[in-house]
């Protein structure tokens, strides 16, 4: 994943962000209020993606699942949208259309989180956003039962939010859409990693009167990491999503840069650690640990 906005289901107003960075709208700046922790990167797809017929299967789906992924954390948003589209053959498919349906919606999502970082435009950064959402929806009613749709239409609403901070009757109707969904998933799994990075990063947006603050987000990410490492060991069908270690070691360093007073040793090991998992990831790589290091080497001349 890039470094804009992340997934976490955030209040709207000023400051408040998208994902990734989960948490946040990719975009990574000296403020809380620019578009915060951004995660996303993408994998460049030589060649672009293979039209497969029905005789290819979980096969093939599974392979562009897996570029998918990387295209997210090389943040080439040229390749989500192929790949996106590649999915296409296999979203009625009778036994993988819900998960179909949920990693169409991740390239969406994690092109317009991408988006974020590369200052895309407004409208285009809303479709994604939006269209990415009725994906979701779609897996969703195609797997009730299935909790990742949900919450990655979370932290595509708190992106929305923010886009759309300024239109009172917006924010209203993506409040109703959002807050049931998040209940949602809390009650279904509570322990998801992926929800502990959403939450995390509404932690972070909200002030303590309101449940939030710096040192609750700290908190939910290293649940959301220790969950992540335990749940990793199990993990081995490649339809299933599993992603979010990388994105809370992410979240971590971003946090601890930027709060009040600045761990910087901490945030530079998590980062760190998170190259170490996905050392292709250009918004960590290129972008957060420069931040880090610039940071400490002023702190050296003060």
């Amino acid at each position: 994943m890039a470094g804009s906005a992340q997934s976490g289901y955030q209040r709207a107003g000023p400051g408040a962000s998208a994902t990734a960075p989960h948490s946040l709208v990719r975009r990574a700046g000296p403020k809380r209020g620019a578009l915060a922790i951004a995660i996303v990167s993408a994998l460049s797809f030589p060649g672009g993606v293979r039209a497969a017929g029905p005789a290819s299967g979980r096969g093939t789906v599974s392979k562009i699942v897996e570029q998918i992924q990387r295209a997210d954390y090389e943040g080439d948003r040229s390749a989500l949208q192929r790949l996106y589209e590649g999915l296409a053959p296999f979203n009625d498919d009778k036994e993988l259309g819900f998960q179909v349906c949920y990693w169409r919606g991740f390239a969406l999502w994690r092109r317009a989180l991408n988006g974020f970082n590369e200052s895309a435009g407004r409208a285009g950064l809303e479709h994604d956003l939006q269209s990415a959402v009725k994906e979701f929806e779609a897996s969703s009613r195609r797997n009730p039962a299935f909790v990742e749709p949900k919450i990655a239409a979370l932290s595509c609403i708190s992106s929305l939010l923010f886009l759309t901070q300024n239109d009172a009757s917006r924010v209203h109707d993506l409040l109703v859409k959002g807050l049931p969904l998040l209940r949602e998933a809390q009650a279904a799994e509570p322990e998801n990693p992926r929800l502990l990075w959403v939450l995390g990063a509404r932690a972070w947006y909200n002030p303590p009167e309101r449940g939030g603050g710096e040192a609750i987000a700290l908190e939910t990410y290293q649940k959301g990491l220790l969950a992540a490492r335990q749940h990793k060991a199990a993990a081995n069908e490649p339809l299933v999503p599993n992603w979010g270690e990388p994105e809370l070691l992410m979240n971590l360093a971003w946090s601890n840069l930027h709060r009040q007073e600045p761990d910087l040793h901490s945030a530079e090991q998590y980062a760190l650690q998170a190259l170490a998992l996905v050392p292709y990831w250009h918004y960590v790589r290129d972008i957060l640990l420069p931040q880090i290091q610039d940071a400490k080497r002023k702190r050296r001349h003060e």
